[in-house]
């Protein structure tokens, strides 16, 4: 059972190889598969979490031993008394909320690549708003673990730091007149999701950390060559190939992350 998450795993990585090989000879053929990548991703992410955890992502009620075999003391009151000693129910309740917000980043993902598979303006703006969403997702994942316990004079550094970046690459790709108020907040929750997986990796260290660190990056710079694509000038193999081959890069890096950390794995 363990081994099963290589079944959505292998149909991911031929999705990817038909959607980039689309990209460079076929734009009918990039656009028939993309629908299709973030829910394999998804469903290889679940199927590898699932085995692993052991019955720690059940609920927090399901931890109490009304619902499930526990050692020790089972009385409501040496319950209440040993929770200190044995938190099941604060790590049952942690993964499980983790895999939640995993699985709901990835899914506002595949959302916005379907919009965006739409001609327009509108279709532009709601896939841009469903990759936020995504990312808002992404950062109470990372950032729930990683901003505790900064200070008030680290927050406004952190904030400070991710405006004047956010600021920086708007400027830098050209955007104006409409478009800057929404492309600015979507850059800034991006360097938000930064901000999150650098925090930890300089908090917890470890490969998952830095693995995140290195999929908020790689995000960030495909979504800016899109933003040069529609506000300068890119051409089609950029335009196409390399930003789908750094999203999808982006995309498996946070997932390798993402599951690592609900498995409690550095």
């Amino acid at each position: 059972m363990k081994k099963l998450w290589l079944i959505p795993a292998a149909f991911f990585a031929v999705s990817c190889v038909l959607n980039l090989t689309g990209c460079l000879i076929s734009d009918a053929l990039e656009r028939c598969v993309k629908p299709a990548l973030m829910p394999l991703l998804c469903l290889t992410t679940v199927a590898y979490i699932l085995p692993r955890s052991s019955g720690r992502l059940l609920p927090q009620e399901t931890c109490h031993p009304r619902h499930r075999k526990r050692e020790g003391p089972t009385s409501e009151a040496q319950w209440e008394g040993s929770r200190s000693d044995a938190p099941e129910a604060v790590v049952c309740r942690k993964n499980g909320d983790g895999l939640a917000l995993l699985f709901c980043g990835q899914l506002f993902g595949f959302a916005g690549d379907t919009m965006l598979l739409g001609k327009g303006f509108s279709f532009f703006a709601g896939g841009v708003g469903l990759f936020l969403a995504g990312h808002i997702f992404y950062i109470c994942l990372f950032g729930g673990r990683s901003w505790k316990g900064l200070k008030v004079w680290q927050w406004v550094a952190a904030l400070a730091v991710c405006l004047a970046l956010d600021t920086g690459i708007i400027s830098a790709i050209g955007v104006n007149g409409a478009m800057l108020a929404p492309m600015g907040i979507y850059g800034f929750v991006l360097t938000l999701l930064m901000f999150s997986t650098f925090a930890g990796a300089l908090k917890f260290g470890g490969a998952t950390w830095w693995l995140l660190f290195a999929g908020a990056l790689i995000f960030t710079f495909s979504d800016s060559l899109i933003a040069v694509r529609n506000f300068g000038t890119l051409s089609h193999f950029m335009g196409g190939f390399v930003v789908m081959l750094t999203y999808l890069a982006a995309q498996m890096l946070l997932a390798v992350g993402g599951a690592r950390l609900v498995l409690g794995l550095r």
